[in-house]
């Protein structure tokens, strides 16, 4: 424990984890891993052990450390923390790059391919050298030396931009807050957002028990309720406008779009490639760009038709809701009103069914699902979060912010731990937007006679919080982003996948999302629905007539939804497909052009989504965030066999652990889908459940 960025221990001694130990440590790390290289270098008898796993190893304890660093920030963000990661940063992406442009290491490796002995492996260890190989290439070990050097330069520049655009993007939503002390601007905000205002405002110093004041800030448990249901316009509008000052002004974050986008357009050319899109999708499913694109395009064909319909019925309805012309709507009335038309169409407020998802019982409800289909069992344990020096409480696990949950996955059948996980769910200052899964030790299953490693990973969200005396109540949005990261979670804890980089979520971009993605389906179905809805008082099960008109609701908007999905997928593939079109242009004109096809016109039009679109610039999905629509083709369609089968029936269950969750990269992605479904993905299936086809 004198080295808690990379000790191997299961449990993580948090509060240990400084910046100044992180240089320490990283840096020792680097230097060892460089030895270990180094040694492959000169190895004389070629083995499968002193080549290709003595490399997996080489980096362990980098990978280790970085990856609690970089977590930390996500969750713990502080000047302090950044300022070890952008010093450290380039040292790490030197060192990365040194590996795969290093010609003894490649020639070593090439040579030991070509052994006899590699045709005696199993076919996982086969894979993993042929995988090592093309990440090699795929990563510039086949340049000539001065291409190898620019390649570096590219590397770490690009990490340190998307470092940067990211933290822009996080302070310019921390810099805007709203605080009011008049109750008269929440006019149809729901109990719940009203009630996490007021204890936000509480929080931050504004008001008191007597004199409330209520605080709106543009994280999305704050934004989505005001522009959902408040009837006070000019607070829509408010908070609209803030919204669409993210990544503007101080924080503006076009120059590093700019640079990214060359930078990533000269990485690709360096490498032999006319698009980015077509280097990046190379060895996934799609295969190519310009097949990605044309996904994404074929798509829009098809939505198109039922998008433009649902937006002209809404701007009818608040039409004849208002009384007045509406030739045009705001672009702050248009989830208002869709809401208000759900209403009346179905009878349904979303708000009704709060009560019915408390965070404990969902969490609960989902672990009896997954248990039952995949033969798993989990048990909680008590957490303490502990500053450096203090004694952890006897039994107790470290994490690193007292709201944090921590559990243990056995196998029912064997009794085995296969994996452990932390759960950290509500919004902080210090914590990124969004939800996200990951992996902090990569586990095993026995080799030989090494006994089973267990998988360390962790879920994160920023959910509706707990309020005064009541639990957190979630919306039945929140509710599908915490069975889908649970998908992740369970890719990731039941990989049984002997080499560690081809387990868990190490797998195609376009084929990670099905996992999670197929979760989705278990918040829909009536028979799951009875495992986890129940009213956080009583205990009272989801009433049958609310369950009724939340199912017919189910399509309402499908195809807007769908057509926002394709506006994120088409922007990011068309900026990497053809980049030198848009190359230094305004960023505003830029998605203008490249969206007239997507959107409706609006009294104004919101600044460009590329301004914050983390999801690109700044978390690896660059030419990949077609992969949500793509795995949801491919949910849609395995789902279908759960529904035919049974959605708890435990056969079923286990042949898609067997087939595809305990598989990772062990095998093309296209073959374990085979073997799950006994058939090519039905690409209808989507669009036939949302009411599209």
């Amino acid at each position: 424990m004198n080295t808690p960025f990379t000790d191997k221990n299961l449990h993580i001694a948090w509060s240990r984890l400084t910046p100044e130990r992180a240089r320490t440590e990283i840096r020792s790390a680097i230097e060892s891993a460089k030895k270990a290289v180094e040694t492959i270098c000169h190895v004389q008898e070629l083995t499968y052990e002193n080549t290709f796993a003595a490399l997996e190893e080489s980096g362990a304890d980098l990978m280790r450390a970085w990856g609690r660093l970089s977590h930390l920030q996500s969750v713990m963000d502080s000047p302090e923390l950044r300022e070890a990661i952008n010093e450290l940063m380039p040292e790490v992406v030197i060192y990365s790059s040194s590996v795969t442009l290093n010609p003894q290491l490649y020639a070593v490796l090439k040579n030991a391919a070509a052994e006899p002995w590699v045709q005696q492996l199993s076919p996982v260890k086969q894979r993993f050298i042929a995988e090592t190989l093309a990440d090699f290439r795929e990563n510039g070990a086949d340049l000539s030396e001065e291409q190898k050097q620019r390649y570096a330069e590219l590397t770490t520049k690009l990490a340190q931009l998307s470092q940067t655009f990211g933290e822009h993007v996080l302070d310019s939503t921390n810099a805007w807050e709203y605080v009011t002390s008049d109750e008269s601007e929440l006019a149809g905000l729901p109990e719940s957002a009203r009630a996490a205002a007021q204890a936000d405002a509480l929080s931050k110093g504004h008001g008191t028990a007597e004199s409330p004041a209520w605080r709106f800030t543009l994280q999305f448990t704050s934004v989505q309720p005001v522009l959902t249901f408040a009837d006070n316009e000019s607070l829509r509008s408010r908070v609209w406008h803030a919204m669409n000052e993210k990544g503007c002004g101080k924080y503006d974050t076009q120059p590093f779009i700019h640079e990214i986008m060359a930078l990533r357009a000269e990485k690709a050319a360096l490498l032999g490639y006319e698009r980015y899109s077509d280097y990046v999708t190379a060895r996934r499913m799609a295969g190519s760009g310009t097949t990605a694109l044309n996904f994404i395009n074929n798509l829009h064909d098809r939505v198109k038709a039922p998008f433009l319909a649902e937006q002209e019925a809404l701007r009818l309805f608040a039409e004849q809701a208002t009384g007045s012309s509406i030739p045009v709507m705001k672009p702050w009335d248009i989830g208002y009103w869709s809401e208000k038309r759900r209403k009346a169409l179905y009878d349904f407020d979303s708000e009704e069914l709060r009560p019915y998802f408390p965070m404990q019982g969902v969490l609960e409800g989902m672990f009896s699902i997954y248990a039952g289909l995949y033969g798993i069992r989990f048990e909680q344990r008590p957490t303490a979060c502990i500053s450096e020096g203090e004694v952890l409480p006897a039994g107790a696990v470290e994490v690193w912010h007292p709201e944090v949950l921590f559990y243990e996955v056995y196998d029912e059948e064997t009794g085995e731990h296969l994996g452990s996980f932390y759960a950290d769910w509500y919004p902080r200052d210090s914590k990124r937007g969004g939800a996200w899964m990951n992996c902090l030790t990569t586990g095993c299953p026995p080799v030989g006679n090494s006994p089973r490693r267990p998988h360390l990973a962790l879920m994160c969200g920023n959910m509706s919080r707990p309020v005064g005396d009541k639990p957190a109540l979630l919306t039945h949005r929140e509710v599908e982003t915490v069975f889908h990261e649970f998908g992740h979670l369970l890719h990731q804890i039941l990989s049984d996948v002997e080499v560690e980089s081809l387990a868990g979520c190490n797998v195609a971009w376009d084929f990670v999302e099905l996992p999670s993605q197929i979760n989705e389906n278990w918040c829909w179905e009536s028979e799951a629905l009875d495992r986890f809805a129940r009213h956080w008082q009583t205990g009272a099960p989801l009433p049958a007539e609310l369950r009724q008109k939340m199912l017919a609701a189910r399509n309402y908007g499908a195809a807007t939804f769908d057509m926002r999905q394709l506006c994120f997928g088409k922007l990011d593939l068309e900026l990497h497909t053809n980049t030198a079109t848009y190359a230094g242009r305004d960023i505003e004109e830029v998605d203008r052009e490249i969206l007239a096809d997507y959107r409706i016109p609006t009294t104004e039009s919101a600044n460009s989504a590329l301004r914050c679109f983390s999801h690109i610039f700044d978390g690896g999905y660059e030419s990949g965030y077609y992969s949500y629509k793509w795995a949801e083709m491919l949910e849609a369609d395995a789902f279908s066999r759960f529904a035919k089968e049974g959605i708890f029936n435990p056969a079923t269950g286990r042949d898609f652990r067997r087939c595809i969750l305990s598989k990772g990269n062990s095998r093309p992605a296209a073959e374990l889908y085979r073997d799950f479904m006994q058939r090519d993905p039905d690409p209808e299936a989507m669009l036939r459940r949302s009411g599209l086809a």
